[in-house]
């Protein structure tokens, strides 16, 4: 099942933002996976009604947000196909469909789909070009149920096959989503071993019997072990990487990048000694300050752990955490050594029921 749309960001996103005259729900613009599935069990909402409120709301925010840059032709047969699939499940005994069945998903548009959507990475350089077979995560979306119309996981939790890769120590594909629970059944459903990605088979063996929603415990945070970064400022950072200039490599992404590449024979023996390098600091920084303190994740505000995390392959969660004086959103992350999912999956949705402090966004259009 299939409504692809390309998102310019680095992540996936779930979109959910639709309104209907539902009773049963206060607002489906604000309605979780659960509560739409809920809505078509019920048969009071359809997936063609949902998918033709997305393309509406994309055509009404796409020229302020810039956000979906291809919208699947297909999508109205998608959702259609869906629906017909929800109704003959109805009249069979002992028929499953999937969490995610009939709900519309971004997808960015690094990640392959083997359709008529394109595969570009944002480049007209790619522009038409044609994908050998859907990216792994894409076809467990599929299995799953979902229309594709967006927790960043431990590497190799979740496939990297068809994806434009930046980095293979850092690559990871990981949902966006409104709640912490909606990230999980997503998360349920692209987690797991795929033969086209090699790294998914050690990270594979982290993945819990039974899968992560049964981690989404509203007392989430209670016994847990945590540590909040004592950066407050930019000139903590600023001062932090005067101390540590040796270690600390703050580059920005930019074609140079790419040139320097072109003009080298791969990986030679200063990059792996780089590369090691970056090992020993994983080992002598956030995992020993994991261990040594018995923590159960690292907290910071906003993306500040995003870095380590990434070089490491360590999971993170982020969670709106309140506004500041002009209303700007901002986040709480929440860190963990490699396998932890299931520890950060309580502390944030934990934190998210406790806090409810997310407002739904207002867009001027």
């Amino acid at each position: 099942m299939k409504f692809t749309s390309a998102l310019s960001s680095f992540s996936l996103v779930l979109l959910l933002t639709l309104t209907t005259s539902n009773a049963l729900l206060t607002s489906i613009k604000e309605a979780t996976i659960d509560e739409i599935q809920l809505a078509f069990k019920q048969n009071q909402l359809t997936s063609r009604q949902l998918v033709e409120y997305y393309i509406s709301e994309i055509n009404r925010l796409n020229p302020i947000l810039n956000a979906v840059i291809e919208v699947n032709p297909d999508a109205i047969y998608q959702a259609d196909r869906a629906d017909y699939e929800r109704a003959r499940a109805k009249t069979r005994r002992g028929s499953m469909l999937g969490g995610l069945h009939g709900i519309p998903v971004l997808i960015k548009d690094t990640i392959g789909t083997k359709d008529k959507l394109n595969t570009s990475a944002g480049s007209f350089a790619l522009l038409g070009s044609v994908v050998a077979r859907d990216a792994g995560v894409v076809a467990k979306l599929r299995q799953g149920g979902a229309i594709i119309l967006g927790i960043k996981p431990t590497v190799g939790l979740t496939s990297r096959a068809g994806v434009v890769p930046v980095s293979p120590r850092q690559d990871t594909i990981g949902p966006i989503c409104r709640t912490v629970a909606d990230a999980v059944h997503v998360l349920d459903a692209i987690a797991g071993f795929d033969e086209f990605d090699p790294a998914t088979r050690e990270a594979s063996k982290y993945i819990p019997y039974g899968g992560y929603k049964q981690f989404l415990k509203a007392n989430g945070l209670k016994g847990k072990q945590l540590v909040v970064s004592p950066v407050r400022t930019l000139a903590d950072v600023i001062a932090f990487n005067q101390k540590f200039s040796d270690s600390e490599m703050n580059d920005e992404l930019g074609q140079e990048i790419f040139l320097a590449a072109e003009g080298t024979n791969g990986i030679g023996s200063l990059e792996k000694a780089a590369m090691a390098n970056l090992e020993q600091l994983t080992k002598d920084g956030f995992q020993k300050l994991m261990w040594d303190h018995e923590l159960d994740a690292l907290v910071t505000h906003g993306p500040g752990i995003s870095a380590v995390l990434a070089i490491g392959g360590f999971p993170g969660i982020n969670v709106p955490a309140g506004y500041d004086e002009k209303g700007v959103p901002f986040g709480i992350n929440f860190g963990g050594l490699k396998g932890t999912e299931q520890k950060l999956i309580q502390i944030a949705y934990g934190f998210e029921q406790l806090t409810k402090i997310r407002k739904p966004p207002t867009f001027i259009a």
